[in-house]
C-alpha cells in the first residue's frame, strides 16, 4: 500500500470525512510569516477534516438554551478536536518511523494572542489540497458539507502525491454569513491570497464577543452562526448536493 492510500485508509478508519494532500509552495511566505521557519520548512501538508453533527449545528439559533450550547461546545469543539488530534498524531508517528519529517498541528490551539491565530492555517491546507474554498466567513467551505467541518494538519516532507488544486470560490452574491454575524465581523469581501485577513474579517470583534460570553458563563460561550447559515452546509440529500455542483467526498478520490 503506498503512502497516499495508507493515509486515506487511516483517515477513514479513524472517522475522518475528508483527507487530502496539499503543495504548500504557493503560500510559503504567508506560512513563514504566521508560523516561523520550523512550520514553513515542510513542502507538503496532509489535511484531514471531520464533519460536525448537523443535528447539533441546526440548533444554533437556540444557543441561548443551555442544553444546545453545552452540546455544541462538547461535541463540535472538544470531542471532534480530540479525534482530529489523535488522528494526526497517529499519521505523524507513522511518517516519522519511515524516516520523514512530520509535524502535527493541533486542531484548535492559538499560539499568538496579538494576531489571534494558530501556528498554521488548517483552512489554507484544505484549500490548497482542493477540498474547498475560503468563503466570506473566512471559513473553509466544502461543496459537500459547507463550513460544517473541523480540520487538522500534518506538515511533512514525505513524497506524497498532491490530491488537488485550490477550488474556485462558489459563494457568488450570497452574504448570509456576513449578515447573520452578531458583531458584524465580516466585511463581505471575497478571499484573495494577496490581501490580509483584515480585508475580510475583524478577528478582534469575534474574540471580544467570545470573551464577554466566557466572563458570564464559559459553557455558554458559543456562536457558530456563520456555520449554521451557509446554504452549502444545509444540503440534506444527494439531489440538493448535485444541484449545487457538489462532488463526492475527497476522502474517496485518488
Amino acid at each position: 500500500m503506498n503512502r497516499n492510500h495508507w493515509l486515506k485508509a487511516t483517515a477513514e478508519t479513524w472517522g475522518a470525512d475528508f483527507c487530502g494532500v496539499a503543495d504548500l509552495s504557493p503560500a510559503h511566505e504567508a506560512i513563514l510569516a504566521q508560523g516561523g521557519p520550523v512550520v514553513a520548512a515542510s513542502p507538503l501538508a496532509v489535511s484531514v477534516g471531520i464533519v460536525l453533527p448537523h443535528t447539533i449545528v441546526d440548533q444554533l439559533p437556540n444557543r441561548a438554551n443551555r442544553a444546545v450550547a453545552v452540546s455544541y461546545r462538547h461535541h463540535c469543539y472538544d470531542v471532534i478536536n480530540q479525534r482530529l488530534d489523535l488522528l494526526v498524531s497517529r499519521m505523524s508517528s507513522r511518517l516519522q518511523r519511515e524516516g520523514f519529517q512530520a509535524l502535527p498541528i493541533p486542531a484548535s490551539k492559538r499560539v499568538d494572542s496579538d494576531r489571534i491565530c494558530a501556528a498554521f492555517s488548517h483552512k489554507l491546507a484544505a484549500h490548497l489540497a482542493g477540498l474547498g474554498w475560503i468563503g466570506k466567513s473566512c471559513l473553509l467551505v466544502t461543496p459537500e458539507e459547507g463550513p460544517r467541518v473541523r480540520w487538522a494538519t500534518v506538515l511533512t516532507d514525505a513524497p506524497l502525491a498532491v490530491t488537488g488544486r485550490p477550488m474556485e470560490e462558489r459563494c457568488g452574491g450570497c452574504r448570509l454569513c456576513v449578515e447573520i454575524c452578531p458583531v458584524h465581523a465580516f466585511t463581505g469581501a471575497a478571499f484573495h491570497e494577496s490581501e490580509p485577513r483584515e480585508k475580510r474579517y475583524d478577528a478582534g470583534k469575534c474574540d471580544r464577543y467570545f470573551g464577554a460570553m466566557r466572563e458570564k458563563d464559559a459553557e455558554m460561550a458559543v456562536c457558530g452562526m456563520c456555520l449554521y447559515v451557509c446554504p452549502f452546509g444545509k444540503q440534506r440529500n444527494p439531489e440538493q448536493r448535485e444541484s449545487n455542483g457538489a462532488q463526492k467526498s475527497k476522502l474517496h478520490k485518488k
